[in-house]
Order: C-alpha cells, then structure tokens, then sequence
C-alpha cells in the first residue's frame, strides 16, 4: 500500500480532528515558516539577522526608561520571539491575531529572544 491509502490516510485525519487547536495552529505557523523561507523561532541564532514570521499573539505598551515602548509577542509555531519597537505607543495593523514578517537582529532578554525596531510587513487578514 502507498502512503495515501487509507489506513495512513484514515490515521492522518483522525490525528486533526482529536488534535487540540493549539497543535493544529502550530502545525499551520510551522509550514507557513517553511514556505516563506523564514528562520523558526526555536532555531534563532543570538545576534543574528534574520527574517521571521508568525501570528502576533499580545500587544502592549511597556516603558523602558521612561521611553514608550510598543512590544509585541510573535508565535510561529516552534517557540515565541518578543518584537519591541521603542519610541512607539501604536502601530496601526500592529494587533493580536495578525499574521506579520519581522526582520532585524536578534538579542536575548532575561534568556527570551528579542527583536527591536523590527522591519516588519504585515501579512492580508485572510492569509
């Protein structure tokens, strides 16, 4: 038998329908990464520059010294990846759910991956 017959078939589709809505999320995130030729999250090399992409699942406003500081925390699926942008109270299209591409240099804080004032581009709502 193929791998498209049904008992791998039937399995495969049992798996989705059990499946919390969380894996299946990042199932999706982790093969929209792949086609988009992005770096995972799990696999970030610190101080690289790189291109990441992913749903942004919490957006705040966080002083650091006083500065307004815009911060936002992106999912793709293999791990969470904090988007700071300093100097900014709003972003419009910047806003939880949204599925956005961030590029800049990676930085640890408090051993969580961080990236400030990102070049980003916001992905259509229906992608």
């Amino acid at each position: 038998m193929s791998e498209d017959t049904s008992p791998n078939r039937f399995r495969k589709a049992l798996s989705r329908l059990v499946a919390p809505p969380e894996r299946l999320e990042a199932e999706e995130l982790t093969e929209q990464v792949a086609a988009e030729g992005a770096t995972t999250i799990a696999t970030l090399p610190e101080r690289a520059h790189v291109t990441v992409c992913g749903t942004l699942r919490s957006v705040t406003l966080q002083p650091r010294a006083g500065v307004p500081s815009l911060t936002a925390e992106l999912f793709d699926g293999t791990g969470t990846l904090v988007l700071v942008w300093v100097g900014r109270r709003r972003i419009p299209g910047i806003e939880p759910g949204r599925s956005v591409r961030a590029e800049g240099r990676i930085s640890s804080n408090y051993d969580r991956p961080v990236m400030f004032n990102p070049r980003y581009e916001l992905k259509p709502t229906g992608e």
